[in-house]
């Protein structure tokens, strides 16, 4: 009897043990995560794990300073080439000369634009019978653009294309190239970061002033997918000595800002008109001449450098938190109406002057023109006799 009860103990005490075993090994299994199953469980896997975002790439906060100049139109046109009064004879061989007024304010920026119109070549070219008037400069002038601190020009321009054909155009880009002038051609964009390494994105176009608007923002979208922090673009357009905007140029501005620029610069008018706040953009519509060969007496002696400052967070995300406007005028010489006042040198306004404020009315937008527009019919008719 005793032995009975010894084994039936035995046999109890082992049925409580399987239990204790069995929940002991399932929890093994689940802490090395294998798949536990029992005999009438279906098998069930370990919940998978949620991705993890990638966090946003983290770059170097700052703030940056990005200048805007007008028409550098390099050298005087066919009937002054020569004169006393011509770009040749004021330069003389000295390539800061045009900029040694203004140098300062590009050596302290971080970035400088301009519009570069006029052809750079050593070469005797044939230049384009309908071409109102022909700009052809020494390839070595491109040094003035170095020696005034212009970072970038845009080349897609009428008289830089059409003045002296494909062949000024390459000589001029050849030029360029030798004296370290980056540049943007009709349609191209690029990818540029500056030394103090904000990434750019400059996108030029000119084709016969009508520059493309699918063309356009989809060119400022590629920029950004291409990591462009700060998208640029730069237009040929408009009409000459007009300052009532085109609707064409605003709505191709706003379409462009949608898509993503921060930056447009205007060219053509000769002469400056207003700037836009868009969507947290800055619009410079026409930023008129600057160092101008193109006239010796030019209608509008006012110009300006536009100083745009742009601010960079952690993200690499950018806004424009300032403008700032110095007013100046082509020349170092004061302004006297049919007079060959211009010697090539803008020079900036004294603040307060009527000058100065002048400036200020055309790119505010309340300034009232004389007239409106160029009358050349005279100029073609002596040109088919």
């Amino acid at each position: 009897m005793k032995k009975f009860l010894k084994i039936a103990q035995i046999v109890v005490l082992v049925l409580l043990l399987i239990p204790l075993i069995l929940l002991m090994r399932a929890r093994a299994l689940r802490e090395e995560g294998a798949p536990v199953s029992g005999k009438n469980t279906p098998a069930a896997s370990a919940p998978a794990e949620e991705p993890k975002a990638s966090p946003a790439p983290q770059v170097e906060p700052g703030t940056f300073v990005i200048s805007a100049v007008g028409d550098c139109t390099l050298a005087s046109n066919e009937n002054f080439i020569y004169s006393d009064y011509g770009y040749n004879a004021m330069v003389n061989g000295d390539y800061a000369y045009p900029f040694s007024n203004t140098v300062q304010y590009f050596e302290a920026d971080d970035y400088t634009l301009a519009n570069l119109e006029c052809v750079l070549s050593d070469r005797t070219l044939t230049a384009d019978y309908h071409s109102q008037f022909h700009f052809q400069a020494p390839a070595d002038y491109a040094q003035i653009l170095t020696a005034g601190g212009v970072d970038f020009v845009n080349t897609a321009n009428n008289h830089l294309l059409e003045d002296f054909y494909e062949k000024g155009a390459n000589d001029t880009y050849e030029a360029l190239e030798q004296y370290g002038v980056p540049y943007g051609k009709d349609g191209q964009a690029q990818i540029v970061t500056t030394d103090s390494g904000l990434v750019l994105g400059i996108y030029c176009a000119y084709n016969n002033l009508e520059p493309d608007r699918a063309a356009a923002t989809e060119a400022v979208r590629q920029l950004k997918e291409d990591g462009a922090q700060y998208i640029i673009c730069m237009f040929h357009w408009g009409e000459e000595l007009c300052y009532t905007l085109e609707d064409a140029d605003i709505e191709l501005a706003h379409a462009c800002v949608d898509a993503g620029a921060d930056l447009i610069y205007g060219s053509h008018s000769h002469m400056l008109q207003p700037i836009e706040r868009y969507n947290g953009s800055v619009i410079l519509y026409g930023m008129g001449n600057w160092t101008f060969g193109g006239n010796t007496m030019p209608t509008y002696p006012e110009t300006a450098i536009v100083q745009v400052t742009v601010d960079r967070a952690s993200d690499g995300s950018v806004t424009n938190s300032g403008v700032n406007i110095i007013p100046c005028s082509v020349s170092s010489k004061p302004y006297v109406k049919n007079t060959h006042y211009n010697d090539y040198r803008p020079t900036p306004y004294e603040e307060g002057t009527e000058e100065y404020d002048r400036v200020l009315s055309m790119l505010d937008g309340s300034f009232v023109p004389d007239s409106q527009g160029k009358d050349y019919s005279d100029w073609w008719a002596q040109k088919l006799q």
